[in-house]
């Protein structure tokens, strides 16, 4: 047993983590015909379901999975595991259906009602159930309420509310008005965006994944990978003085990590060339400068002549840009994540004369 949650603990390590979390999506979209059975779909989820109790036998991992706030962070890994595959296992049905010249399930389906008075019983019903599953929660799960705020008493660690769990995770990698501001508002723009940007007509009222590999991907990439994940990374590996800890590794207080976070800057000039940094601002941070040139304005038009080239022409330029550009924004947190993970980067641009750091 202590083998196997040591095993559990080595891969709870945000860069394996972080990889297999990529991984699980690549394999979930490259061998979709294969888990779309319901043995794969109910056996995952009684996997899930078992390592849960397992790891109840064991304190520190009971201590983080019932603590009122993190209970509903366990329902959801529950939820989006199931819902994922479901709408996975439904696209490749309507694949196989559309290969042979039928048409998707969804068009052939006879028992059809009316919105009034079927469907609005129907919601009715659930909205009561889910009351009472509500209320019940409530009597049964105390709620997580402390004493008033006390400076003299800070919580280790201090924890925002878990659907700002991904934005307080972003705020490792980037200053607050990065992580805080710019980067939600692109989430935001971006969803505004999309029926600009989606210029793909199929798909619409039915599941499939053939005729739209793209969009599903980069979806579930932002939303399962980089957000949920976020939140599960947050709730459960975070611990005090917001260091790493494993499912069923004790969170000990004193815990210390010998981390030397370096600005790109200082790789350059001191590691690389030798020197010391240079007084002018300008100077000193013109290798990240050039970095975040090529990244945001040169990189969007080496891919409209390279694997983009495809959407390039089919969206036109205007739209093509708007949306490699939220693309390349969206894919600027794995880069800073992976590259603090494995070189201790902590900015590419750190201007802090005018407090501009990236």
């Amino acid at each position: 047993m202590h083998l196997l949650k040591d095993l559990v603990n080595f891969l709870a390590d945000p860069r394996i983590y972080f990889v297999l979390a990529v991984g699980m999506l690549g394999v979930l979209v490259w061998q979709r015909n294969r888990l779309a059975s319901g043995r794969v779909g109910y056996g995952l989820m009684a996997f899930l379901t078992v390592f849960f109790l397992f790891g109840s036998f064991d304190r520190n991992f009971r201590l983080i999975v019932t603590k009122p706030d993190n209970v509903p962070i366990v329902g959801l890994i529950f939820v989006l595991l199931f819902f994922t595959w479901y709408a996975m296992a439904e696209a490749v049905k309507n694949d196989q259906r559309l290969e042979v010249g039928k048409p998707p399930i969804e068009k052939e389906e006879e028992n059809r009602v009316w919105v009034w008075p079927d469907l609005v019983y129907t919601e009715l019903i659930a909205l009561v159930l889910c009351s009472v599953i509500l209320i019940v929660w409530s009597i049964f799960l105390k709620a997580p309420l402390e004493q008033p705020a006390n400076r003299a008493a800070t919580p280790n660690p201090s924890k925002a509310p878990w659907y700002f769990l991904g934005l307080q995770e972003m705020l490792v990698y980037f200053d607050p008005w990065l992580a805080g501001v710019v980067l939600p508002g692109l989430i935001i723009v971006g969803l505004m965006a999309i029926p600009y940007i989606d210029m793909n007509p199929k798909g619409n009222g039915y599941y499939t994944f053939k005729e739209r590999k793209a969009e599903i991907t980069i979806f579930l990439f932002g939303f399962a990978v980089l957000w949920v994940s976020l939140i599960v990374l947050g709730t459960f590996l975070r611990g005090p003085n917001w260091n790493f800890f494993g499912p069923f590794e004790y969170w000990d207080i004193h815990k210390l990590l010998p981390l030397t976070n370096v600005n790109l800057s200082e790789y350059f000039w001191v590691r690389m060339l030798g020197r010391g940094l240079p007084t002018n601002w300008a100077v000193r941070e013109f290798p990240g400068i050039l970095v975040m040139i090529v990244y945001l304005g040169v990189l969007p038009a080496v891919l409209a002549r390279g694997w983009f080239k495809a959407y390039y022409e089919k969206m036109g330029a205007a739209r093509y840009h708007v949306g490699v550009f939220l693309f390349l924004m969206m894919m600027l947190l794995p880069v800073k994540m992976l590259t603090r993970w494995l070189f201790n980067l902590k900015y590419i641009v750190a201007i802090h004369e005018y407090f501009f750091n990236i």
